[in-house]
């Protein structure tokens, strides 16, 4: 049908001047009618609906599961930079090989590597970098990226690649929604891009309102990289223009530096600058390692520390009583969030730091992730600054806080405490505790105000008011059905996550695993003396006497029996080391894995005996590198220990 493919050319056409070229020919009230007459005819007409019909874009196709891919070429990943002392290091060696090399350099797009693939012009898949190797086909989500071409100029077999980003705006809105209707925010653009690609349903990645840059591709004709960029512009590609030709590594460093202030004003966000050779022909003469290609390097801007005023001092209730102050201040955009809340540990940190109230200070976030007051800047202070001053009594109870000799924090006595109990439910519920899948933070909170649970052995009565709790706001019968078979499910669980769950002030997972190693069972646990439980390797006097008081303890001696009684399993089930290359090996992880979550990798590594665990130390055997990294792999590169990247890790693993 004639109407059909001029439809089509006029809303692709419109989309690429609106999405690419930043130059709208086309009024919204006239797109939009266009498109409702072209989805009316399809609905019509379906055998004449094609891949590269605009109306993908509105999404509709939803999968039960993604299926893996293989990249037609491996998409491999680059070594990274933290100073320009490195790169003066990379430039030698480059000259070294091809003393006539010069450079482009690139913004690094701070969001998810895709590949596209091409048939004779036309969209025929889209897929996620996986491990370099195989991917996840997101055609689906794909389709709904507006810059995204689902049809060439030129009827090529091509495979494209570049980054999926959010917009800074579109994270912005999205948040706000999600905060409307009372769903967990997403920490920043890129995880908000990530969740998206991965949503089975496409129309929730086309109300995302995501975009792309692309930055490769596998014409061989083009002899530079800076003329990949112009010819897939001339595709209908959407290319960063703010890529910079430089002839000496200190016009590229003069670049670094330009971009770094040009950073917190531009509408996306990126994390470093992209360095590769020019010359294509040079690139079999430089070369390539197993991981990375000699020919190119990343460059990661430090951590970025921005200023913004402190409005106010607040106070969190914790587990165990512990009483932490929170900064409130001005929200501010600091590496792709918005933050506007950090904590400040205890009485003595505010002091050291002698932050005031309506101070302006400087905010960054330690280790790249966690946001953290660096300083106030004093020489700003004001008239209105309010030096800071402890509060005395518990902000949820109103009972007086007592701080134990030795330690720097206050604490609430009050066993009955709601902000205390409320948490202790929430750990205890949590996925690294007691894993009570549907029984989230706020449902935790939601059930206790409503009286339906009072501690941790009310979680597991909480069948018995089925019809009670079907009429709560915001669940129904699924919900309640759902919620009652986790609870159920988890009296199975071992020991150790329920004795980590109990919330014993300082026994960690790590250290639930240890004793309950030791002991085999609740009851042995219980009668352990101070010495038996000291002797454990990495238990000392503090975790012994802890766990001592609290198993010797009226009230917790009563809940643990009323909890055997409920059904829950007081064994410790030991499951077998298998050994391999991580048995009794220290490792930590940086950056993210796109083939499996933390928590996963870190079962798996403790599976075969060894360790995951948070800071980069000289004891660190292992630092393994996902996309990504924060500063704990320019510690781990200092230090000399051994990196390894997620495609080598997944190989060990499986040895």
């Amino acid at each position: 049908m004639a109407r059909i493919d001029e439809l089509k050319e006029i809303l692709n056409k419109a989309s690429y001047e609106y999405y690419v070229l930043d130059n709208p020919t086309m009024e919204d009230y006239e797109y939009d009618r266009l498109m409702n007459e072209l989805i009316k005819i399809e609905e019509e007409h379906p055998e004449l609906k094609t891949a590269d019909s605009p109306t993908n874009r509105i999404g509709g196709e939803v999968l039960t599961k993604f299926e893996k891919v293989r990249h037609e070429e491996k998409m491999m990943s680059l070594a990274d930079a933290f100073s320009f002392d490195e790169l003066r290091d990379f430039d030698k060696k480059v000259k070294a090989a091809a003393p006539s090399a010069t450079y482009l350099c690139e913004l690094k797009i701070d969001g998810l590597s895709v590949s596209l693939l091409y048939k004779d012009g036309v969209l025929v898949r889209g897929a996620t970098r996986g491990n370099g190797s195989v991917g996840e086909n997101i055609t689906h989500n794909v389709k709904t990226i507006k810059s995204i071409p689902l049809k060439l100029k030129d009827k090529l077999n091509i495979e494209v690649r570049g980054e999926i980003y959010m917009p800074k705006k579109s994270f912005i809105d999205l948040n706000l929604e999600r905060e409307a209707n009372e769903e967990e925010l997403f920490a920043n653009p890129r995880n908000a891009a990530a969740g998206s690609v991965r949503q089975l349903d496409s129309k929730i990645a086309a109300s995302r309102n995501l975009d792309a840059f692309l930055y490769y591709n596998q014409n061989k004709e083009v002899k530079t990289q800076e003329e990949a960029l112009t010819s897939m512009m001339d595709l209908g590609f959407k290319v960063n223009k703010l890529y910079a030709h430089c002839n000496t590594i200190d016009d590229v460093i003069n670049y670094i530096n330009k971009m770094g202030q040009e950073r917190p004003n531009l509408p996306y966000d990126i994390d470093g600058i992209v360095i590769k050779v020019n010359e294509m022909d040079l690139h079999n003469i430089i070369g390539e390692t197993v991981k990375y290609p000699k020919w190119a390097i990343a460059y990661k801007f430090p951590p970025e520390e921005v200023s913004t005023k402190l409005i106010d001092i607040i106070y969190q209730v914790g587990r165990t009583g512990v009483i932490t102050p929170v900064a409130c201040f001005k929200p501010v955009f600091v590496q792709g969030s918005l933050i506007s809340k950090a904590t400040l540990h205890n009485e003595d940190y505010i002091k050291e730091k002698d932050i005031y109230i309506n101070d302006t200070v400087i905010i960054h976030k330690a280790g790249d992730v966690i946001p953290e007051v660096v300083k106030p800047i004093i020489e700003e202070r004001g008239s209105d600054a309010k030096p800071f001053e402890m509060i005395k009594e518990c902000p949820c109870c109103k009972t007086k806080l007592i701080r134990i000799e030795g330690e720097a924090d206050w604490y609430c006595p009050n066993e009955q405490c709601s902000d205390k109990i409320i948490n202790k439910l929430i750990h205890f519920a949590s996925k690294p505790a007691y894993n009570i899948d549907s029984l989230g933070d706020k449902l935790c909170e939601q059930l206790y105000n409503e009286g339906f649970i009072t501690n941790v052995a009310s979680i597991f009565r909480l069948q018995f008011s089925y019809e009670k709790l079907v009429n709560l706001s915001g669940l129904g019968e699924k919900s309640i059905d759902n919620l009652i078979t986790a609870i159920d499910h988890s009296k199975n669980n071992n020991l150790d996550l329920l004795l980590f769950g109990l919330g014993i002030r300082h026994v960690g997972a790590k250290v639930s695993r240890l004793i309950c190693k030791k002991f085999k069972n609740m009851e042995n646990i219980m009668n352990a003396s101070i010495e038996d439980i000291a002797s454990i390797p990495d238990c000392g006097l503090a975790i012994a006497q802890s766990l001592y008081q609290f198993m010797h303890n009226e009230a917790n001696i009563r809940l643990i029996n009323e909890l055997k009684e409920l059904g829950l399993n007081m064994e410790y089930q030991m499951g077998e080391i298998k050994e391999n290359y991580f048995t009794n090996k220290k490792c930590v992880l940086t950056g993210t894995l796109s083939s499996m979550g933390r928590s996963e990798a870190k079962a798996l590594i403790e599976s075969f005996g060894g360790s995951l665990s948070e800071s980069v130390s000289k004891k660190t055997d292992i630092l393994i590198l996902g996309e990504n990294p924060g500063s704990k792999y320019d510690k781990a590169k200092s230090l000399g220990i051994y990196i390894m990247e997620e495609p080598e890790f997944l190989e060990k693993i499986k040895q």
